[in-house]
């Protein structure tokens, strides 16, 4: 492209170069040749009158004395009424010649020539001149060729290597602007794609670390019941697992579907009233064989009879979660508690770990950030299944820890208490 706008540049200047140059040339040629010829027809004129001025006088009429009035390289006839041979001053020029003849009063005929090589000596110095002209002007273009191919060459050339690298998987954008509108434009359409790439590529490596966390939980529970069929010889009891098994992948498909959604659109809840104490209930039954085989007990107490709004599925979530969090970082008894404070429905869990680390905090809800070989995602995502349903999940203490869920209570049930 470089070599096509360079060429394409040289050619409208050749162009235009040619057509004004051959113009100039013929009409300089032409004003040479008529300033000549007007030169030596008024110097004709002239040594006509100083011819009749002198003769008038009654003086004479040499060679040396017109030799002093006449231009150099030119010659000159003179021809006087009644003198017997004509005077002649100069060299008569050979080949073509510029010429001009008067005629006096008093007879005089004076015929004055210049030879043509001096008109075209000249013509070849204005040609001379023109060409030295056309070629700064075309060098000139030459230099401001490259120079604009450049401009536009190298965005264009930056343009392809950023268009290269979102196509690498590299999504960082650049913001670089060349001054130039049009490419300026499709900078700007560049790096808002590489924009939305990096976005698309956030979720879905959030998805994927999420849906990798957030599915463990739930099958590993299912896991624990397809062990205690496994040991069981008692037809009642292998109904009974079975049956929780299928709700525990019913709950399974859920979360699925909920961490799906979420990837989407984090604020994309579905919430419905539901009884909070039917899913409190179903999570200590699913948590209380780990428990057991911990050596650990999980109780429930507070207040019972709650309705709250939200997604049943994401509230069980978030208190697996926390349930679990307390498993593996807590110590003593898991205790689930519900209360009520102003519309809100709330579940605590606490433990009688060790609780919190100091340095940790409020941080322990944002990802990456982690206590004791965990991965640092089972809070930051139970928070954003909590916020999702229009609830909230906080720390409300550090030592010993009491995670608190805060939920919207059911209209209905709110003016009934």
């Amino acid at each position: 492209m470089r070599r096509r706008l360079i060429n394409s540049t040289l050619a409208v200047v050749l162009v235009v170069i040619a057509v004004f140059g051959v113009s100039l040339v013929i009409v300089e040629t032409r004003t040479i040749e008529n300033s000549a010829q007007e030169s030596v027809e008024s110097e004709a004129l002239r040594l006509l009158s100083i011819v009749d001025g002198r003769l008038i006088g009654g003086e004479s009429v040499t060679p040396k004395v017109l030799s002093e009035q006449i231009t150099t390289d030119r010659y000159a006839r003179i021809t006087i009424p009644g003198q017997s041979a004509p005077l002649e001053i100069g060299k008569r020029p050979s080949g073509g010649v510029i010429a001009a003849e008067e005629t006096g009063a008093q007879g005089v005929k004076i015929r004055v020539e210049e030879s043509h090589g001096t008109v075209g000596r000249e013509i070849g110095r204005t040609l001379l001149i023109i060409l030295s002209v056309a070629l700064l002007a075309i060098v000139a273009a030459v230099i401001l060729a490259v120079r604009q191919a450049h401009r536009l060459v190298a965005p264009l050339t930056d343009l392809a290597e950023t268009a290269e690298r979102l196509g690498s998987g590299d999504p960082r954008p650049r913001h670089r602007r060349y001054g130039v509108p049009e490419l300026d434009r499709v900078a700007d359409v560049l790096d808002a794609s590489a924009e939305r790439i990096a976005r698309m590529l956030t979720a879905e490596r959030r998805l994927a670390a999420d849906a990798s966390h957030q599915l463990r939980t739930p099958l590993t529970a299912l896991s624990m019941r397809l062990e205690e069929i496994t040991v069981t010889d008692e037809p009642e009891m292998v109904k009974e697992e079975a049956t929780i098994a299928l709700a525990q992948v019913e709950r399974l498909t859920d979360v699925v579907q909920r961490l799906l959604t979420n990837s989407r659109d984090p604020r994309s809840g579905s919430a419905v009233a539901f009884d909070l104490d039917e899913v409190v209930k179903q999570q200590i039954e699913e948590w209380r064989p780990a428990c057991r085989g911990d050596n650990r007990a999980i109780v429930r107490s507070g207040k019972k009879g709650l309705r709250a709004v939200g997604t049943p599925g994401a509230v069980a979530q978030v208190l697996a979660t926390l349930i679990e969090n307390s498993l593996m970082h807590g110590g003593g008894t898991v205790a689930l508690r519900t209360r009520v404070t102003g519309n809100q429905a709330v579940v605590e869990v606490l433990d009688e770990g060790p609780g919190v680390p100091a340095d940790l905090g409020a941080r322990v809800f944002e990802r990456t950030v982690s206590g004791r070989n965990s991965t640092g995602l089972g809070l930051a995502v139970a928070r954003d299944l909590a916020e999702a349903d229009g609830g909230r999940l906080e720390l409300l203490q550090q030592q010993p820890p009491i995670f608190a869920l805060f939920l919207s209570r059911e209209a209905e049930s709110h003016s009934g208490t």
